[in-house]
């Protein structure tokens, strides 16, 4: 009994021991939005047991564990879900719906409008520093390589970015958030103004063709904002030699790398390369500049950033042309113009917050004269005098509400003071801009993200309020294809120029409509964006005409009856993958446009609009040959053009009619010699550009006789260019970049 006793009690102590350690099975479905998740990682919290799901989302596992636990569900795209549970002896059946995990990487972000540099994971297009130093025909400046994007078209006579339909002065200029005044250099009349501004100065910039964000005003058509490099990675000396310029530079870091200054001097002239190149222009004066800049840039203890950017430039040229006029042999034009800006900008954090705050001052003279020659006897001269300051300020306040979402807000005031002399006419003209703005961006999940906007503003000249709201949506609806909705209503004041008499005016005002499709993947993108643009309240203007033997008119407002449209399609596709060591990118508008402004005597086609526009872009690095090629091609329908007159306060069409179509194929070539060599002390870069190579004869317009009897054609400059340079940089090493800029 004993030895049976025993037996029974060892048979009870293994079948608890078996049943205390028996397996109990955990099955279950995970699923997003009613749809199987695959991959999620299902564990029981502090254990060694779980599965992953498979591709319907059902995963299944056995554990020994008893009581009560927490099973948890994980998977980098969702939130990670807990849910307590109770395993006992029987077999466990669990259902998880997940929620998406937002991720500011992962997240769609609006992009209608815009196409930006300074974020590459944002970006639709990248036009970097170094791109735009590449790209042939652009000579190096921001404005021209952004006449190879889509919605912007090269108008060669004047100065500004003209996007999609709109003049040159409807898009501003910003730098770290403050307005740029005078952005392009004084110039002549027929002749456009360059850049004032070195490239290199710009880590990134943001280019946005409409439906731009509540921040920024007074732009009917669009805007650009650079952002200006923070510290430089280590300390550098700079310079540039050709037959036109010569510029020194420095930068200077820190030891403890919180602090850097620099300064650059640079000097132009035309001189010589009138001397090789057939020149169009007659230029009685070489076209000739004196430009220099200092910066300093302190990061402080607290993570705070200040930057200061300070510049100053001088040009001046003088142009002989034919005259139109009976009586006179020629007319002359001489220019003197000089620029100053500076810009201060300071960033910090506190908590969740952002704070950001600008302020800059130009101040700009142009100084013009106009005198005829008769049997090589030159007459009096007229001036045209103008000078003007400006004066820029702009806080703005940030709060981040999630990975995604974001709310921010402020105001900004720009002061205008301009003064304008020129025969009969004399003007001071003085306005203060007062706006204040808030913008929120709404992440509701990874794929589907919102901007709301609004603006408000108060011009003292014109005594007017204006309530500007701004609206973009965008939605992923694949991997990677997103799609973007954005509307705005934007208001511009009266060009000062041409108010130059007594008129009742109000803020010119346009509408933006936009829809964009995108697609965008490692090494290629594209782009597909439809418009529509609604102006109304632009100014009419009527000519006035102070000095007869120049045919020089001035404009004058009256009222803001303008109105008009423009609607168009644009593509854009940038490819680095398809062709080793190649990258290009191709652009086209198409473009229907019609304003009643200024001094039309009814709605017109603008003379500055083409219908079609198409752009290729071309780079290719050798390395064997230690040489890059690039290429660039632009072509455009003929723009119309028309002689208007005005009447006894009536404005009539004497000739109108349609220019040749634009053509220009442009190449460059950059040797780097020093690529390879470990041991160099200096980094040179030689560059051979030629612009329009195939000499096309392009016309920008016609300039007519008081009479309209007589015309006269608005060309180039010159048909084809011809630069050779080089620069040298000691302490960086920036050939890499060129380089790895076009594989």
């Amino acid at each position: 009994m004993k030895t049976q006793g025993h037996r029974l009690l060892l048979l009870i102590t293994f079948l608890s021991f078996f049943l205390g350690y028996a397996q109990v099975k955990v099955s279950g479905k995970v699923a997003f939005r009613n749809k199987g998740v695959a991959e999620v990682n299902v564990t029981l919290k502090d254990t060694y047991d779980g599965a992953t799901t498979d591709a319907q989302g059902n995963f299944t596992f056995e554990t020994s564990e008893k009581g009560n636990h927490i099973l948890t569900f994980t998977h980098p795209k969702y939130e990670t879900v807990e849910k307590p549970v109770l395993v006992e002896s029987q077999d466990l059946s669990v259902s998880v719906d997940l929620k998406e995990q937002i991720s500011e990487i992962d997240a769609v972000v609006v992009s209608a409008g815009s196409i930006e540099a300074s974020d590459k994971k944002r970006a639709t297009a990248l036009l970097t520093p170094i791109d735009i130093y590449t790209t042939a025909g652009a000579d190096g400046q921001i404005s021209s390589a952004l006449n190879y994007l889509p919605g912007v078209q090269k108008v060669g006579e004047s100065e500004g970015l003209f996007i999609r339909g709109g003049t040159g002065t409807e898009a501003k200029i910003f730098m770290d958030g403050s307005l740029i005044n005078n952005y392009f250099s004084n110039s002549v009349p027929g002749i456009a103004g360059r850049d004032r501004f070195n490239t290199s100065l710009f880590k990134g910039n943001i280019f946005s063709s409409g439906g731009y964000s509540a921040l920024y005003g007074q732009a009917l058509s669009g805007a650009l904002m650079l952002e200006s490099v923070d510290l430089p990675d280590q300390s550098s000396y700079d310079f540039g030699i050709s037959p036109i310029f010569l510029s020194a530079g420095f930068q200077k870091l820190g030891d403890n790398k919180n602090y850097s200054y620099g300064a650059t001097l640079g000097y132009s002239i035309l001189s010589l390369m009138q001397k090789v190149i057939n020149f169009n222009t007659d230029f009685i004066d070489a076209p000739q500049g004196l430009n220099g800049d200092f910066n300093v840039r302190i990061k402080t203890k607290s993570g705070g950033f200040f930057k200061y950017y300070g510049m100053y430039d001088s040009n001046k040229m003088g142009v002989k042309s034919e005259s139109l006029e009976p009586g006179y042999d020629f007319n002359m034009i001489r220019l003197k113009g000089k620029n100053t800006y500076h810009n201060l900008s300071f960033r910090q954090k506190f908590g969740k917050y952002l704070f950001n705050a600008g302020a800059s001052y130009s101040y700009n003279q142009s100084d013009l004269n106009f005198s005829t020659q008769t049997s090589d006897v030159e007459s009096d001269r007229t001036k045209l005098l103008t000078d003007g300051n400006y004066i820029n300020f702009k806080a703005v306040l940030e709060r981040k509400i999630n990975k995604i979402s974001a709310l921010r807000g402020g105001f900004e005031f720009n002061n205008t003071d301009e003064k304008l002399n020129f025969e009969a006419v004399n003007k001071d003209y003085k306005d203060l801009i007062s706006s204040v703005f808030a913008e929120t961006d709404l992440g509701f999940s990874n794929a589907l993200s919102a901007k709301i906007g609004v603006r408000a503003e108060h011009s003292s000249f014109l005594d007017k309020n204006n309530i500007a709201p701004r609206l973009a949506l965008a939605y992923r609806l694949a991997t990677n294809w997103t799609t973007s909705l954005a509307y705005g209503l934007f208001f511009q004041n009266p060009e000062s120029k041409y108010i130059n008499g007594p008129a009742d005016l109000d803020f010119q005002k346009s509408q933006h409509y936009i829809l964009q499709i995108q697609r965008a993947s490692e090494g290629r993108s594209l782009r597909l964006e439809a418009f529509y643009k609604k102006y109304d309240q632009l100014v009419k203007t009527i000519n006035i005409t102070p000095d007869v033997s120049q045919n020089q008119q001035i404009q004058s407002a009256f009222n803001n009856d303008g109105y008009g449209y423009a609607k168009g399609l644009e593509l854009f596709w940038r490819d680095k993958k398809t062709f080793d060591n190649i990258d290009y990118w191709i652009s086209y508008s198409f473009l229907d446009s019609k304003r009643d402004f200024m001094n039309y005597p009814v709605s017109l086609k603008p003379n500055f609009a083409s219908a079609h526009t198409l752009s290729a872009v071309a780079k290719r690095f050798i390395p064997e040959w230690k040489l890059g090629v690039n290429l660039s091609y632009t072509y455009s329908k003929g723009r119309p053009y028309y002689d208007i007159l005005t009447q006894n306060t009536t404005n009539i069409i004497r000739h109108e009619g349609s220019l040749k179509d634009y053509n220009a194929l442009n190449i460059s070539f950059n040797y780097l010699p020093n690529l390879g060599k470990k041991d160099s002390k200096s980094f040179t870069v030689f560059v051979l550009s030629i612009s329009n190579v195939l000499g096309a004869k392009n016309v920008y317009g016609y300039n007519f006789s008081m009479d309209g009897a007589r015309s006269s054609a608005v060309v180039p400059p010159v048909n084809t260019f011809v630069f050779v340079g080089a620069f040298i940089s000691f302490g960086v090493d920036r050939t890499q970049d060129a380089i790895n800029n076009n594989l």
